[in-house]
């Protein structure tokens, strides 16, 4: 580690902040520290990071802007690697999109309808880059990522770049083959389709318009917590156990959408999982349902 470290710091791999920590990287504003936080300034500086963490064993994590993600108090040994302004870009050629894997999901939605494209209005919403929403098949209002995704680049762990097309990611529920074959989305390749501009930024405001009226976007959270069970909605069977406003420490279920936790200023990752735990133990005693986290918890136990 210690020489990994002395390679990172020559600065021909971006950014390096030692022991930096986390809570101000994720939606949750929760976590630990980063042994080392590696923003790279270029792709290139990303493939060599991952080619050099490969070669000495290092431990390595991606994040993008911290949705869905829960870092532990005690945070995350190894490197985490911060995607940045190398793979913040957007291409339109036609109908199809090409979009860097820290591209904010949300902007490139507005930008997409915009120009007239259709097939995106369902992320408005959805917090997060476009890297998280391919890897965690994101959706709402009827459509996911897997309808619209075309192909994507994929850095390995190796430090090799491969194009997966879309078949490739074997795509279910808020789930892709990324979750057992990880990888950096670097690019992706998004198929949409030419309609009337009017309609499509409409529909897109009303389904933004409703998320903000529906889930308390504005405060600390990071999304829905839970998948939702075949033939349920977790927000509905949390509410109707009677567990809105249910509190352990500083996280509490949100009166508002009960598939939502708020961090009310001072709640840590452990006060998080206890209030996951109470949710999925209260739930299940009374209809015989095991809630699944959806959220990702990450680092030191």
């Amino acid at each position: 580690m210690q020489q990994v470290k002395l390679e990172l710091l020559s600065g021909s791999y971006g950014e390096v902040r030692l022991n930096e920590p986390l809570a101000p990287y994720t939606t949750w504003k929760i976590g630990g520290p980063a042994d080392i936080l590696l923003v790279p300034q270029t792709k290139e500086q990303l493939v060599r990071a991952v080619k050099l963490f490969h070669a000495h064993q290092t431990p390595w994590f991606v994040i993008g802007r911290g949705s869905n993600l829960l870092v532990s108090d005690k945070g995350i040994r190894g490197v985490v690697i911060k995607l940045g302004e190398a793979l913040d870009k957007v291409r339109i050629e036609g109908e199809r999109v090409y979009a860097g894997g820290a591209v904010s999901f949300i902007v490139l939605c507005q930008r997409v309808a915009r120009e007239g494209l259709s097939g995106l209005e369902f992320g408005g919403g959805i917090p997060g880059t476009v890297g998280g929403a391919v890897y965690m098949n994101a959706g709402a209002h009827g459509s996911d990522v897997s309808r619209i995704l075309s192909r994507a680049e994929v850095l390995l762990p190796t430090g090799e770049l491969v194009t997966l097309e879309k078949d490739d990611f074997a795509y279910a529920y808020r789930h892709s083959v990324l979750h057992a074959k990880p990888g950096i989305v670097t690019e992706a390749v998004f198929q949409l389709k030419r309609g009337d501009r009017k309609e499509i930024v409409a529909a897109l405001n009303a389904f933004k318009e409703r998320r903000l009226q529906t889930q308390p976007l504005t405060l600390a959270c990071a999304g829905s917590v839970f998948r939702n069970p075949e033939g349920h909605f977790s927000a509905k069977l949390i509410e109707d156990a009677g567990l809105k406003g249910l509190k352990v420490g500083g996280a509490v279920v949100s009166p508002m959408h009960a598939n939502f936790m708020i961090n009310t200023g001072q709640a840590t990752a452990q006060d998080v999982l206890a209030l996951i735990e109470q949710v999925q133990d209260t739930v299940f005693q009374k209809y015989g349902v095991r809630l699944v986290p959806e959220v990702m918890a990450v680092g030191e136990r």
